[in-house]
């Protein structure tokens, strides 16, 4: 069971206790991330986030901040997406006002320091490279760039390095007075505490404040795409790293979980299509997977593989014919079956962390949508049925709207196009229960 609630100036509290623990995870999000950026100062959101580890007035630099969570075994880090910043710590519940007092403290009173900002642009500009550097995690940025192109989605979280190396004290600092504001918070506790306790250290950590409501995303133009996208960055590499893709539904529409279920059958385990068919039949990859990024308007359903690079034309086509099958023919009522139990299963055994419990909510409250227990998520699964899974299939693989991402040894697009082009799906008659 969970608490959820809403305090008089907007901002969000989730209690979800858990007696057979010893550990509390304590958490703030905020609903800002790079859609609320420009070109201009894209990249500030993941820098502000930086900053908030620099120190304050009690706890003057990062040392004094590390060493007094280090001191206690405690869990600790932060995170920026394309809509969200987060700030969590885990640690022994005997230590928990310290956890508390500490988020509040870093959030609320950091000071900005321009020495140490001008010290951490390096570090920003040698986290970019080394995201750069290694094509397995860089080729999704990649991709996403491509296919949420001229959108708010379609920036980088972390920025290019030129605003990073000029971005002003004064932009940082304003950009955190207009988004860290209560109204626009989550503030969520998992564990074993006392709600008492914990709802009064709350209110005197996060006192309650002017009432504002929380940053809304704007709408996402329509992308208009006519044909098969390729991007390449053209690296000396042995593996290549692939990720092809469509445009799918938002991550707060009803059938957004679809595109989950749809993932898990195609690749999403080791006995999925993609795995068996691409790589353990035909060898043509060390890895290959499905999946989902949800986003608020518009989501991306990708395949990703990583593959020797004389073998690049080969899975291309492979992965076109398992795609054009998954359109064309549906999946099984086995299939079906098997994929709903592998993610109950998964969802079981996830929900044994009280830090995941949180997740679970906050990342369902954070979208604006109702907040559904586990039960209710399990319900949900069970729901699903073949011709949904099957419409979905058909509808989202086109050829005209796909985009792929390559980053390994090759300059010329055409022959990728032409693989993409040449991919007509015959539709036949969808399954149903």
């Amino acid at each position: 069971m969970y608490k959820r609630i809403v305090r008089r100036d907007g901002s969000v509290i989730i209690l979800a206790p858990k007696k057979d623990t010893k550990a509390i995870t304590f958490e703030v999000l905020y609903k800002v991330g790079s859609r609320q950026e420009n070109d201009k100062n894209n990249g500030v959101s993941h820098f502000v986030e930086h900053l908030m580890f620099k120190g304050t007035e009690r706890r003057p630099a990062t040392v004094d901040i590390a060493k007094e969570l280090d001191g206690v075994g405690a869990q600790y880090n932060a995170f920026t997406g394309k809509e969200y910043t987060g700030y969590y710590v885990t640690v022994n519940n005997s230590h928990m006002t310290m956890a508390m007092d500490m988020l509040a403290d870093i959030l609320h009173n950091s000071k900005f320091d321009r020495e140490e900002i001008d010290r951490e642009r390096g570090v920003i500009v040698e986290e970019i490279n080394m995201y750069e550097d290694n094509p397995m995690m860089y080729i999704e940025e990649v991709f996403e760039n491509i296919l949420f192109n001229g959108t708010d989605l379609g920036r980088s979280i972390a920025g290019p390095k030129v605003n990073i190396q000029t971005i002003s004290r004064n932009t940082l600092y304003n950009y955190h007075k207009k988004y860290y504001y209560h109204g626009n918070a989550i503030i969520g506790l998992a564990g074993n505490f006392n709600t008492t306790q914990a709802l009064k250290l709350i209110d005197k950590l996060f006192p309650i404040s002017k009432r504002q409501a929380r940053v809304k995303n704007k709408a996402l133009p329509v992308i208009k795409q006519s044909a098969a996208v390729v991007e390449i960055i053209n690296r000396d590499l042995e593996q290549v790293q692939l990720m092809l893709g469509f445009r799918t539904s938002s991550v707060v529409d009803k059938d957004f979980i679809l595109n989950q279920v749809m993932a898990n059958i195609f690749g999403g385990t080791m006995s999925s299509r993609l795995f068996l068919n691409i790589r353990e039949r035909q060898g043509l990859c060390y890895f290959i997977k499905a999946g989902v990024s949800g986003y608020e308007g518009s989501s991306a359903f990708a395949i990703h593989a990583g593959l020797n690079k004389e073998k690049i034309y080969e899975a291309l086509e492979a992965i076109k014919e398992e795609l054009n099958n998954l359109a064309k023919d549906g999946i099984t009522k086995e299939e079906l079956a098997q994929a709903k139990e592998n993610i109950k299963g998964r969802m079981i055994l996830k929900m044994e962390s009280s830090s995941a419990q949180l997740n679970f909510l906050i990342s369902q409250e954070a979208i604006g949508r109702p907040i559904k227990s586990l039960d209710d998520k399990l319900k949900e699964l069970d729901k699903i049925s073949l011709k949904q899974i099957n419409n979905l299939a058909s509808k989202i693989i086109d050829w005209s709207q796909s985009n792929l991402a390559i980053i390994g040894p090759f300059k010329n697009k055409n022959k990728f196009v032409n693989i993409l082009s040449k991919s007509k799906v015959k539709k036949s008659k969808v399954k149903s229960n």
